[in-house]
Formats: C-alpha cells, sequence, structure tokens
C-alpha cells in the first residue's frame, strides 16, 4: 500500500504544498499564500479486489484546501477480497477543507470497505460530498461497508456505519434506490436546508436518496455550504479558465 498525501500550510508569498502520489495522484490548479485547490484522480486503474487505497490529508492552521476529484471510482467485481479505501484527515486550527467527491460505483460482484476519519482543531471546519452508487446501468450493485467518524476539540461529533447489499435492499436504509447523495458540513452551523439533519455539535448533513445522480437536490446545498465554510476562512485560489493547460502532476514532491 503506498499512501496518497496531500497537505497545505500558509506561506509567504504562496502556501507550502506537499503532494504525494500513492493510488490516487494529487495535482496542484492554483494557492494563495494561504489556500490551495489540488485535483485528485486515480494514478491506475481502480478500485479492484484487493486493493488498498489510503489517503492521507493535512490542512494547516487557518489554511484552506480544496480538493476535487477529476474522475469517479468504479468498484469492479470482486474473485474474493474486498477492496479498501481509508482517508484520514486532519484540519488544524481556523482551518478549511472543502472536498467534492464524485461518485463511487459500487459495481455487482463488488465488495468495497470505505472508512473517513476526521479531525478538527479548533476553530476547523469542513465541507464534505460523498455520493455512492449501487451498481452500473442495468446492475443491482455489490456490498458496501462505509464509516464515518469526525471528531472536533471537544469529542465525537459525527460518527455512522452504513452497510448495504445491492442484491438485498432493506427497508429503513435505502430500500429500493441505488444512489446516496449526502454533503457533511462541521464545525459551523451552515444554513438551513429543507431536510438537512442538524448535529449536536456545529455542523449538518443533507442527504438525497434515488434512482439517477443527476436527481440530486444536493449541488446548491453543496455551494452554499461551501461558501459559508470560506467565509469563515481563507479564500480558495480560482480553478484556471476552461480550455487552460491541464494541471501538472507531482510525485512525491513538496511545493515551495
Amino acid at each position: 500500500m503506498t499512501t496518497t498525501r496531500i497537505a497545505v500550510r500558509a506561506g509567504d508569498p504562496r502556501a507550502h504544498v506537499d503532494l504525494v502520489v500513492g493510488s490516487l495522484a494529487p495535482r496542484l490548479v492554483s494557492r494563495t499564500s494561504n489556500s490551495a485547490h489540488v485535483a485528485v484522480s486515480a494514478a491506475g486503474m481502480l478500485l479492484l479486489g484487493g486493493d488498498v487505497v489510503h489517503v492521507e490529508v493535512d490542512v494547516g492552521p487557518d489554511s484552506t484546501l480544496e480538493l476535487e476529484d477529476v474522475g469517479g471510482t468504479v468498484a469492479y467485481p470482486a474473485t474474493g477480497a474486498a477492496s479498501r479505501w481509508t482517508l484520514d484527515a486532519r484540519v488544524g486550527s481556523g482551518g478549511t477543507l472543502l472536498w467534492r467527491a464524485l461518485p463511487l460505483v459500487v459495481a455487482e460482484g463488488a465488495r468495497v470497505e470505505r472508512r473517513t476519519e476526521l479531525g478538527l482543531d479548533t476553530g476547523a471546519r469542513a465541507v464534505i460530498r460523498e455520493t455512492i452508487v449501487l451498481g452500473r446501468q442495468g446492475e443491482s450493485g455489490g456490498t458496501l461497508t462505509s464509516q464515518v467518524s469526525i471528531a472536533d476539540a471537544d469529542g465525537p461529533v459525527l460518527f455512522e456505519t452504513l452497510e448495504v447489499d445491492g442484491s438485498a435492499p432493506e427497508p429503513g436504509v435505502l430500500g429500493p434506490a441505488r444512489v446516496l447523495d449526502a454533503v457533511v458540513a462541521v464545525g459551523f452551523r451552515p444554513g438551513a436546508e429543507p431536510g438537512a439533519m442538524q448535529l449536536d455539535q456545529p455542523g449538518a448533513v443533507a442527504r438525497h436518496l434515488g434512482d439517477q445522480t443527476h436527481e440530486s437536490r444536493l449541488d446548491d446545498v453543496w455551494a452554499r455550504w461551501s461558501t459559508g465554510a470560506r467565509s469563515l476562512g481563507g479564500v480558495v485560489a480560482p480553478a484556471p479558465a476552461s480550455g487552460g493547460s491541464p494541471p501538472r502532476e507531482v510525485e512525491a514532491r513538496s511545493i515551495e
């Protein structure tokens, strides 16, 4: 297993960014003195049975990191071994993490174990979007165990586990739906959204269940909540205009 690492620290005149290619290839899109915008794509074919993907994200104090997926991920049929995807993220005091992940498609016959752990220091905040799709077109989908654990300086904020099997839908979980779209905001109180769950600690979760990803209305929720998180921290550098040069891939390199 090779760990993908993405880290940002505020600096003068530009933020210091660490990018290490593992199963995923992070690429710097743009940055300012206290923020970085990084695109993430697969470094090879993912996810096959037995694959282990480990991602470390480290956002420094008073820094902002915006991550975006360049392509979604398909978990392909496995002959026995499950594939594993682990995200370990830490956001320093006053920092902001924004990650808009594209769909994870769990193909029929695939077995996926997914774990997200996020730690927030005092005054830190994060907005993360995750979309799960059971099956490719015409498939019922494979099996998925997804665990999310989020804590701040005072203790646990959100802990949940989802276990689904596309071949055996369960009432009260996903039921007949094959798409679960979710936006999670923590570390601040985002604007109220219809149907969103407000957490005990500052934060909220908005979800959509449906048959197609384009039916989800969470694009607007993501836009509003991520804008709210940005307004509390540094300004995220804009992406280059369409038609420009593609971002440069950096392997095991620090960018001064």
